[in-house]
């Protein structure tokens, strides 16, 4: 996500802001909708706010896709014979829901239960079959590096009186807890890192991107590259599979994603190479 040094960071007084607020709530985390750092601010600019904050990596947030569209790959996969097509049948009612143009989700096809139809779109999307054209934020909570940069880089200048002193009790609040250290000693992750802590891992990293069950390798690669080496993490991986607790697939698509991203996966000698990782 192009994340920046914390020493790099200038915020603006509406994004210090908007970090304060969610210190005031449980785990900082807290909906969008309680979230607005000034009375004049829109919902647009707090929609913007956030998308900033999560691309500095300062925050995260979950998302749902309220309105898309068949890609020309996916329109081009509907004329296919069915009976070899490589998607699910409620896969398949998702994209024939959309052959008459962009819809929502409450317009998919009623056979579809309502509580898998993120997922669905989520894991389309990734393959290249539909494009979100519309996005809506609902829960948004403040990352460790956001954390950090509050308590050890965040220096804040001028004289306009920016915060009011709710938000600066928060923080006086947020720098009085006990800190944790942020890191295990040095060379212990390497030894803790089991096939169990790697399937947790994946989950909660499912989680932490919204990436409903369609996680990107290049997102477990960041996280445990090092210590692991690439040889290392793959063979764990294998390992999962063979126990039949992941499913890795292949991404058909390489175009939504940037060269790095795809050159993350795991190679084959047919085919491209394995990308997503599903929990069984």
């Amino acid at each position: 996500m192009g994340n920046q040094n914390p020493e790099d960071r200038t915020l603006s007084s509406l994004e210090l802001k908007f970090l304060l607020r969610l210190l005031m709530f449980p785990d900082y985390r807290a909906k969008l909708s309680q979230l607005r750092p000034s009375p004049k601010t829109s919902a647009t600019d707090r929609d913007r706010l956030c998308r900033y904050l999560r691309q500095q990596g300062l925050i995260d947030c979950e998302e749902t896709a309220t309105r898309f569209g068949l890609t020309a790959a996916g329109s081009t996969l509907l004329t296919l014979d069915t009976s070899v097509l490589p998607i699910t049948p409620d896969e398949r009612f998702v994209l024939k829901s959309c052959q008459g143009g962009s819809i929502t989700p409450g317009q998919i096809h009623p056979k579809v239960p309502k509580d898998q139809r993120q997922r669905l779109i989520t894991g389309l999307a990734q393959r290249g079959l539909l494009k979100v054209t519309r996005y809506q934020i609902g829960e948004v909570w403040m990352t460790m590096a956001g954390q950090t940069f509050l308590r050890d880089d965040c220096a804040p200048q001028g004289n306009f009186p920016a915060v009011s002193w709710t938000l600066m009790s928060s923080y006086l609040q947020f720098m009085r807890q006990d800190q944790c250290p942020l890191e295990p000693p040095e060379g212990s992750l390497e030894q803790a890192i089991t096939p169990d802590t790697l399937f947790h891992m994946i989950t909660h990293l499912d989680a932490v991107h919204n990436t409903e069950n369609y996680l990107p390798i290049y997102h477990l690669r960041a996280k445990l590259q090092p210590p692991l080496s690439r040889h290392e993490l793959d063979e764990q991986l294998y390992q999962l599979q063979r126990e039949d607790r992941i499913d890795l697939s292949t991404l058909q698509d390489v175009t939504r994603y940037q060269k790095e991203a795809v050159a993350a996966g795991i190679p084959q000698d047919i085919g491209g190479p394995l990308f997503f990782i599903s929990v069984v």
